[in-house]
């Protein structure tokens, strides 16, 4: 599928009263065709793996073209520049979530920046990192998350409301990977609950409720 055949799709697709919902979800965007994901995925099924439509897609600026540009991109074309420019132009928690479960997770130097992100002052480049360290725990339960604990806890102190989020659901997930490091979790949510930081507080308390629930507990009891 070609690039003027997505646009025009997509402009027949439009649905200006479901763009406007969008911003009820808190998804913010400077052009929209109000497009639902499952739409978005059946385009990039259509077209298949492209590293230079991907690029068009990218540089066409709506909401819908950057989510199916991270659907299509080529991860091993993906440089350092482009890497760069890409999470530096996020502005939306589903943008920067989608862009860790479709591309960034099989790119290594994504990987290796989570470090560098988590230290950002824009609020999507640092929830980039927590979102990728939480879909890696999905994705691969014999990761080594350790490294990440400490980042963890002090990325739970930033009171901004996608930060905080994207932190919670990285601890969360951590924790629901294997019993191991459930424990492992659990002992670092407790730990940042001491800390006097009402944020802080908000991520251990999430994070204690869904790794002590019964449900949880009882998939490591099967296992």
């Amino acid at each position: 599928m070609e690039f003027n055949q997505i646009i025009h799709e997509f402009e027949d697709l439009s649905d200006v009263d479901y763009a406007k919902n969008m911003k009820k979800f808190g998804i913010s965007y400077v052009k929209s065709y109000g497009l639902r994901l499952p739409q978005i995925r059946k385009t990039a099924k259509q077209c298949g793996k492209n590293h230079d439509l991907a690029l068009r897609l990218w540089n066409h600026g709506y909401h819908e073209t950057y989510l199916l540009a991270t659907l299509v991109e080529e991860p091993d074309k993906v440089d350092s520049i482009q890497l760069n420019e890409w999470v530096n132009t996020f502005y939306s928690w589903d943008l920067v979530d989608q862009a860790c479960i479709n591309l960034l997770r099989f790119i290594p130097e994504a990987i290796d920046k989570i470090f560098i992100w988590a230290e950002s002052d824009k609020e999507f480049v640092k929830r980039t990192a927590f979102s990728l360290i939480a879909v890696l725990a999905v994705h691969n339960k014999n990761y080594d998350f350790d490294q990440y604990f400490e980042i963890i806890k002090q990325g739970s102190k930033d009171n901004r409301n996608f930060v905080k989020k994207s932190v919670n659901w990285a601890l969360r997930q951590i924790g629901k990977t294997n019993i191991e490091n459930n424990k492992k979790a659990l002992d670092l949510a407790y730990e940042i609950l001491e800390l006097d930081d009402k944020s802080s507080k908000w991520v251990a308390r999430g994070a204690i409720r869904e790794l002590e629930s019964e449900k949880v507990q009882a998939k490591f009891q099967k296992s």
